[in-house]
């Protein structure tokens, strides 16, 4: 399964809407936000996507029960706490939004899931605990890059890909094509 993570998008609905457009070029199965969404008109653009979403609620969320409403009523899978991605029968990849050191840590070091994904630090992680790989995709807010990443559990790879990458390189690839087409 191949998993787009996000986080820490902070209302800002266009870059939101350019991370969900660079995930789904990218082929995921599903999307994970890892909280601190900002505004429900977030949540409306990943319930647009045309492939599964979760959220779960991070510190800077206040109005989570508006947030709740909106993921309920666009398709949007939301947990105020910590929310599962179902891998395969009694295996999950785990979201949390990582303010509660305390949540995030029993989840890391409980060694039942695979994958712990959280943001709130808007850096990118990607670290081992025994048998769980921790994952935080960075930021798409409050950081002088913005990244998301891209899990394929299959592979057990993690790519960890900026907007100003992705968006250079379409530039390339459209220049390119056009130049073929000459």
């Amino acid at each position: 399964m191949r998993i787009g993570i996000v986080s820490d998008s902070h209302g800002k609905d266009g870059r939101l809407s350019q991370a969900v457009s660079l995930l789904l070029d990218c082929r995921v199965d599903t999307i994970v936000h890892c909280g601190d969404v900002g505004s429900r008109s977030c949540v409306k653009l990943l319930g647009q996507a045309p492939v599964p979403a979760y959220l779960v609620a991070g510190n800077m969320d206040h109005n989570v029960q508006a947030l709740a409403r909106a993921a309920a009523e666009c398709g949007v899978l939301f947990s105020s706490e910590v929310i599962g991605v179902r891998l395969a029968e009694d295996v999950y990849l785990v979201a949390t939004h990582g303010h509660d050191v305390n949540v995030l840590g029993e989840l890391i070091l409980d060694g039942q899931f695979p994958y712990v994904c959280h943001g709130h630090t808007h850096r990118p992680r990607d670290d081992r605990f025994g048998r769980t790989r921790v994952i935080n995709p960075g930021a798409l807010h409050g950081t002088a890059i913005y990244t998301v990443a891209v899990l394929d559990t299959g592979t057990d790879s993690l790519e960890v890909i900026s907007l100003d990458d992705a968006e250079r390189r379409r530039r390339a690839v459209a220049s390119a094509a056009g130049a073929r087409a000459k």
